[in-house]
């Protein structure tokens, strides 16, 4: 069922900010950063835990799909992007009727899901419903039924995602992000700071 996902390797993040010190005994972590806007992040986000040497941490980053300059430019990326679904084994592609969709206050309840070591488990729910179960991230009640299929309850999740605290973690995130290099997701900056557009892994 779309939203509903137990995700393989799942560990707590050693820190709910990146860019902070690892714990002593703790070596750095590489950043996978994601937008649910993106299918090319699903793509990833499906794949990431079990094709790098370590689970890296799961950063919520707006910074969005591609940019398409005409509908037949739209129409050719999604076929694209159901055939290497297709080759996947995922689930047949749902688009939202929205696409590319406003993805803010999805964003958000990551961020806030990572405050409390849920990134893994609420983002790969988010994305099924998303690309799987083809419902609009922009209608909050989407966005709460993924939530939930993690055991996070509703009203938990509307407040800590409108904290003023957890939108300022998120462009703390964008921003370092940024500053790392990371021009499009999904990307993954390793220990090192290289950056890697995951490319080869999506397709």
């Amino acid at each position: 069922m779309a939203g509903s996902s137990t995700a393989r390797g799942v560990r707590p993040e050693p820190d709910d900010s990146p860019g902070s010190a690892p714990r002593r005994g703790l070596t750095p972590q590489a950043r996978f950063y994601f937008d649910f806007a993106s299918p090319d992040a699903y793509l990833a986000a499906e794949q990431v835990n079990a094709v790098l040497p370590e689970i890296p941490e799961w950063v919520p980053v707006a910074i969005g799909p591609p940019a398409f300059r005409c509908q037949a430019e739209i129409d050719a990326y999604r076929e694209d992007v159901e055939r290497r679904a297709h080759a996947l084994q995922l689930q047949t592609m749902r688009w939202p009727e929205e696409f590319p969709a406003e993805s803010e206050f999805a964003l958000l309840a990551a961020t806030y899901a990572k405050s409390i070591g849920r990134a893994v488990a609420f983002s790969l729910a988010a994305f099924r419903q998303a690309f799987a179960g083809g419902r609009d991230l922009s209608e909050r009640d989407n966005v709460l039924i993924a939530a939930a299929a993690c055991e996070m309850h509703p009203s938990a999740v509307m407040k800590g995602a409108g904290l003023r605290g957890t939108r300022e973690k998120l462009e703390r995130a964008t921003a370092e992000a940024r500053a790392a290099g990371v021009v499009a997701v999904p990307a993954v900056v390793g220990p090192d700071g290289t950056v890697d557009d995951l490319s080869a892994l999506l397709r």
